[in-house]
């Protein structure tokens, strides 16, 4: 049973099917590997052992039934702590809500549960998810599991640590600045930003900041999009997806289909171990018969876009806790909400009209090329302790969020982007490709990634710890 956990979770749902595995049972192997590694690397913060088990067992009576339990039957789950789960512990990180109980599930909880998932707990993140480090005063850091003296990046940190791990199949997260992508790359997993409203939400009318999921590989990123993807009447932002084509889905060729090359995102720092191991896949590609050229989108104005929106954000969902727990936030939610405050209609109104002209050549661009592929990351994964990066290759970066730049410029276009692992730094940290797609063709951009993903020795992405 131990050796379930290893599989895919397309794998372990067949399992399950097949009735060679119960649900029950395979929660068990999964809570055993928890006991055993999170001690380790701190990912999930909130365990619900008892739940977990009940719900369990409830969906075996229901199979023995003949009840269709749904595409994730049996699969277990952990839920950002950046989102309700009902009866869960809910604290965002922060301090101000540490005994706060959720009330009701998120939309994406809920659909989850839905498609028959069962809840494990919730996953570590940092304080109201500010920043690509994962560490609150609560919970403390979560670490990487490839070294534990190292960062999981963030803000799904605890998400993507506890798949790496094996302590979970499947993962929800959200991303804003790369929050599903950063921790990806350094944990060695898959982290998919949708187009907005491909997974509805109903937290926010910005296009910035969307939930989605995280998997060990491309085809079970497509099977959790399957049960959380789709148009739903309550979200803000929400879009029409074909989900019998994610519970189904096949890589495409990538014979004469357009690539964009762009290993700095057009002139960004990026550490010379990141290029190496981006650079090298770039044969991939060509091996695979695409047409693979150097170009790079045009990202004129995406800083400050990104910044002045961001801060907006923060103003218009914390503003209020400034004035009432200013001293339980961390200086850089203090910054950010401050930075929001201090905006100018004008100023805001610029944001925006840089965020559609960015988004509109960013359309231009895609007519020419199928994906763009650069890196996720900046950087490798950074020491555990350090709060955030602080300059790379000699340049000085201002703020907590600027080494985050090779995320946050295509946060700002809209488009769809994936984080998968590509390969190893020569000290044995996972460097994650970061694949672009045309607006709102996420399925085809799965595709694409399958096919490449193909191409992979996946076993080199298993942290010894989960071992």
């Amino acid at each position: 049973m131990h050796e379930m956990i290893f599989a895919t979770a397309r794998e372990q749902c067949a399992a399950f099917l097949n009735k060679r595995i119960s649900a029950q049972e395979l929660l068990h192997a999964h809570l055993q590997q928890i006991a055993r590694v999170n001690p380790i690397v701190n990912a999930i913060v909130t365990l619900d052992e008892e739940g977990a088990l009940a719900h369990a067992a409830h969906i075996d009576a229901l199979y023995a039934r003949g009840v269709d339990c749904g595409v994730l039957a049996a699969l277990p789950v952990v839920h950002k702590d950046l989102t309700p789960a009902k009866g869960l512990r809910f604290t965002q990180g922060s301090p101000i809500f540490k005994d706060q109980i959720a009330q009701e599930d998120s939309l994406i909880v809920g659909r989850l549960k839905a498609a028959g998932a069962v809840t494990i707990g919730k996953s570590n993140v940092p304080e109201f998810g500010a920043g690509s480090q994962t560490f609150n005063p609560i919970f403390g850091a979560t670490r990487n599991p490839y070294n534990p003296t190292l960062t999981s990046g963030g803000s799904s940190g605890g998400a993507a640590a506890a798949l790496s791990t094996c302590m979970v199949p499947i993962a929800d997260g959200s991303d804003m600045g790369g929050s599903l992508r950063n921790p990806a790359a350094f944990c060695g997993v898959v982290g998919f930003r949708t187009s907005p409203g491909v997974v509805p939400s109903r937290d926010s009318w910005s296009p910035l900041s969307v939930d989605g999921a995280m998997a060990r590989n491309v085809a079970d990123m497509a099977l959790m999009l399957a049960a959380i993807a789709g148009h739903d009447d309550r979200a803000t932002v929400s879009a029409t997806v074909d989900t019998n084509a994610l519970t189904e889905l096949q890589p495409v060729s990538l014979k004469g289909k357009r690539i964009a090359w762009a290993p700095t995102w057009g002139g960004l720092p990026v550490e010379h171990a990141v290029t190496k191991v981006i650079e090298a896949q770039r044969q991939r590609f060509v091996d695979l018969g695409a047409i693979v050229e150097d170009a790079c989108p045009d990202f004129s104005g995406a800083d400050e876009a990104f910044q002045v929106l961001r801060a907006l954000g923060f103003e218009t969902s914390l503003g209020p806790l400034l004035d009432t727990h200013r001293n339980l936030l961390k200086d850089t939610v203090i910054w950010n909400i401050e930075a929001g405050r201090a905006l100018s209609g004008s100023r805001i109104a610029h944001a925006q009209r840089l965020q559609a002209q960015i988004f509109q050549r960013m359309q231009q661009f895609m007519q020419r090329y199928d994906i763009v592929v650069g890196p996720v990351t900046q950087v490798l994964p950074f020491d555990v302790q350090r709060p955030y990066v602080t300059h790379i290759n000699g340049v000085e970066l201002p703020t907590y969020i600027d080494w985050m730049k090779s995320c946050f410029y295509i946060t700002v276009t809209t488009h769809p982007a994936l984080a998968i692992p590509c390969g190893m730094s020569h000290d044995g940290l996972p460097v994650g490709l970061q694949m672009v797609g045309r607006f709102r063709d996420d399925v085809n951009l799965l595709r694409y990634a399958m096919a490449y993903e193909s191409t992979l020795d996946a076993t080199q992405f298993r942290p010894n710890v989960a071992q």
